[in-house]
């Protein structure tokens, strides 16, 4: 291990880059709030200054990512998709399969210059979040409550005000709904299996329901799905912790282009069109396995500075204060002060990170009644539906299961 490669695996580094993440993001959470008074006189001013406040925060986790991991994104398409690329509005459809595949979306996003104005379908309690869920507030990400009845039309609201959006943006949707894991993996297959759907060896079943309302809405600003599969070389297994250790991964996203119009209006059809998209993704992942490589050529597009320049510039500007003070207080000899200094430290050591892994990290608890409902996650393939199962039924499933009824965690 070389002296900088040590130095990125260091707490105190990890506690630098954090603090300068949530410090930084409640001030830009200010400014945002302050454009409130602009959104009365012009909507589509304060929706520009939003775009560019929340460039700010997310490229942070882009330089991270691409700068002090130094982590490569290879990006495998066709020419003739490639020149519409940030040139447009579109829906993409990403695996949810890694701790950091948020990241390499949000690459994909800031490689194309769209990721300020990127949005998700994210859970309504997250607009409540400091920082990222603020942030994602003003920037008018679309919430739902995941109960179908009100989502129904809340979601469909949502999408419809972005038809006026001044600036190209991408809706990102990891339509399985939650990370792939062995164990959702085998319930999720069952399911599959009792409908008499395919079995898909590397995702979840998606969940139709939120894809359909998402384009259904989208009908007539956005213009294509971007169908991206991603998955690393060599068999790696990146975690946020390892990019905070500054590990270099190997990014490979094959993404292709398909035109909005091809895809079925009907819900029944729209549903199934999906469910074949999921085969095929199904069978690139499986290409991959084999051969180490997705079809099609490389045509990887160069990162840009601007992430590095944007996250040296909040750095500066929230380490310089916190220096200052720290030197006062110390130097000024006072044991009250340096009492002061040590609580300030000590607090920032634990409060900090626990933000951080609060908002990437951190799993998202979900109860399961004890009617015998379960969550969709588990057991369904719409987002918004939720599955009754008989104990005998439950228990011919996985006779180790039924504990994990009580509390699941949602990656």
């Amino acid at each position: 291990m070389g002296l900088l490669q040590l130095l990125k695996s260091q707490f105190l580094c990890h506690l630098i880059l954090c603090y300068v993440f949530v410090v930084s993001g409640l001030f830009i959470n200010l400014l945002q709030f302050c454009t409130l008074p602009v959104w009365m006189v012009s909507k589509q001013l304060a929706r520009r200054i939003n775009i560019r406040l929340a460039y700010c925060l997310s490229s942070q986790m882009v330089a991270m990512l691409e700068w002090w991991s130094g982590t490569e994104c290879t990006l495998y398409t066709e020419p003739q998709s490639y020149r519409f690329y940030g040139k447009e509005n579109a829906i993409v459809v990403l695996n949810h399969s890694y701790d950091i595949d948020f990241l390499c979306g949000w690459t994909f996003c800031e490689r194309f210059g769209v990721l300020g104005s990127s949005k998700v379908l994210a859970k309504k309690e997250l607009s409540y979040v400091p920082v990222i869920g603020w942030m994602w507030y003003f920037l008018e990400i679309v919430f739902c409550k995941r109960k179908w009845e009100e989502d129904r039309t809340l979601v469909a609201q949502s999408l419809q005000k972005l038809h006026d959006y001044p600036e190209h943006f991408w809706f990102l949707l990891y339509c399985e709904g939650t990370r792939f894991t062995p164990k959702k993996h085998q319930v999720s297959m069952q399911v599959a299996e009792s409908k008499g759907l395919p079995i898909l060896k590397h995702h979840l079943l998606p969940r139709t329901k939120g894809f359909w309302v998402t384009v259904q809405n989208l009908r007539g600003k956005a213009a294509a799905v971007y169908d991206s599969t991603l998955n690393f070389q060599n068999n790696e297994k990146p975690t946020l912790l390892g990019v905070l250790n500054g590990e270099k991964y190997h990014a490979d996203l094959y993404v292709r282009r398909i035109p909005l119009d091809l895809i079925p209006e009907d819900e029944a059809e729209c549903a199934a069109w999906l469910h074949k998209l999921y085969q095929e993704k199904d069978s690139f992942q499986e290409q991959y396995t084999q051969t180490g490589r997705f079809p099609g050529p490389i045509v990887s597009p160069p990162r840009r500075l601007w992430s590095l320049i944007n996250w040296l510039f909040w750095s500066c500007l929230m380490l310089y204060p916190l220096g200052v003070l720290l030197t006062g207080l110390i130097s000024s000899g006072s044991m009250l002060s340096i009492i002061v200094s040590l609580v300030f430290c000590s607090a920032g050591t634990v409060g900090v990170p626990s933000l951080w892994h609060l908002y990437f990290g951190g799993r998202w608890l979900k109860r399961v009644t004890t009617t015998g409902l379960i969550n969709h996650f588990l057991l369904d393939c719409d987002l918004y539906t939720t599955c009754r199962i008989m104990p005998s039924q439950l228990l011919n499933t996985n006779h180790h299961f039924l504990p994990q009824l009580q509390l699941e965690f949602v990656g």
